[in-house]
């Protein structure tokens, strides 16, 4: 009988540059995401659902509110041995923090040696996705591949986007090149319109992998990188397989989201993930009993919509509402608020994002706009109706024209 002993690493350290200002005061994971989950919320939740219950998240960039939310939210039962356990950069190979994601897992051998995994699922903690590993770890021990990458169908006009993986048609599970954003490749022979795009997620059997980010950290020539080198460096062996993501069938998905799988990492994307999960029929449903997706349970009272005069109607539609929110005489409209969100009379807030405790005054009118935590906006306020005005304000206004303003932004009154 096969053992199947897992142990699951998250890799957590992203700076998410692109998604400043939201990154100003948090780690990427960190980021509040759907109202009342966080973006490292998709990834736990998918291991867990997998049946993977010991889990390192490696972090170091502004970790506080991730180790925060960590410790709130994900607490296992000991009585078997399972945990999600946080773990700072500890400069244990050397005076220096993580050089790139295969860094990481170097420095944090003694979590593999501790705890004698089979097997190693590594995974990103931005995406926002369901999967099942189990499926995937499944693949990978028939295989017989030492390292397996998770892949993703996406257009081939996009293909300068992702590290692509390119087989043959001889052995379509095998990797026969890892080619990282090429301008130009092959389409795949079941669909030439497509690549197989990386999802950042791997299974590695463990001596393998251990033995690849040591030797990665000895060559000075190398960026230290999951998908750049430690990827390359199987492939060139022969040992790397892939596992079409289009393959695994997640319990409750339907046609429409079976295989979403969204990188969350400029701001544009993250608004377009968010109106993702609020159309009557959603392209991610959060609403899948069958696996779902976990967040901490807060101690706040129901939400509540108050006055019904005319022109004074607290309402919302095609919106998520989290615990918390009072709507008292507004009206909101493809939005996702987050708990604690307070919305005064005579006011509309429309295609936004409005984080945990955002509180608007009397008269605002709010447009595609992204608000982060704790933002009072003072009473006839109006924010993502005029671009070039928000910008003079200082405010940040991304290519598409969302404007985004980060947490405890100061607005002065009209």
């Amino acid at each position: 009988m096969v053992s199947k002993k897992v142990l699951a690493i998250v890799l957590a350290g992203g700076e998410g540059k692109r998604l400043m200002p939201l990154t100003l005061d948090r780690a990427k994971p960190a980021v509040p995401f759907g109202g009342i989950y966080r973006l490292i919320d998709f990834a736990l939740s998918n291991i867990v659902n997998s049946g993977y219950l010991r889990i390192v998240v490696l972090t170091q960039y502004k970790s506080h509110s991730l180790d925060k939310h960590i410790a709130q939210t994900w607490r296992m039962s000991s009585l078997l041995g399972n945990y999600v356990a946080p773990v700072p950069a500890q400069q244990r190979k050397g005076k220096h923090w993580y050089l790139g994601s295969a860094d990481a897992i170097y420095q944090s051998l003694n979590l593999i040696e501790e705890e004698k995994p089979d097997y190693v699922v590594v995974v990103g903690a931005d995406h926002v996705y369901r999967m099942d590993f189990s499926q995937m770890v499944e693949a990978h021990i028939e295989s017989g591949a030492e390292c397996t990458v998770a892949a993703i169908r996406q257009p081939i006009e996009l293909s300068d986007q992702f590290g692509v993986i390119e087989t043959t048609p001889e052995d379509p599970t095998t990797i026969a090149r890892f080619v990282e954003k090429p301008k130009h490749t092959e389409g795949l022979a079941d669909d030439p319109s497509q690549v197989l795009a990386s999802m950042g997620n791997y299974v590695f059997t463990a001596d393998a992998l251990v033995d690849a980010v040591t030797r990665d950290a000895e060559r000075e020539d190398s960026a230290h990188d999951m998908g750049g080198d430690i990827v390359p460096w199987f492939v060139d062996r022969g040992a790397a397989g892939v596992y079409d993501f289009i393959r695994n069938d997640v319990p409750g998905s339907t046609n429409r989201d079976r295989d979403y799988w969204r990188d969350v990492g400029t701001l544009d994307a993250f608004y377009d993930a968010n109106m993702d999960l609020i159309s009557v029929h959603p392209v991610f449903n959060l609403y899948n009993i069958k696996w779902p997706v976990f967040a901490g349970v807060r101690n706040v009272p129901p939400a509540k919509f108050v006055h019904a005069a005319d022109g004074r109607m607290g309402s919302a539609v095609n919106s998520i509402v989290s615990p918390g929110v009072v709507v008292s005489g507004a009206s909101v409209s493809n939005s996702i608020l987050s708990p604690g969100v307070g919305l005064h009379s005579w006011s509309s807030v429309s295609e936004s994002v409005l984080m945990d405790g955002v509180q608007v005054g009397r008269h605002c009118h709010i447009h595609r706009a992204i608000i982060d935590k704790s933002v009072i906006v003072p009473p006839r306020t109006q924010i993502g109706l005029d671009p070039e005005f928000d910008r003079a304000r200082g405010f940040t206004v991304t290519d598409s024209g969302i404007t985004v303003l980060g947490k405890g932004t100061v607005i002065e009154p009209s």
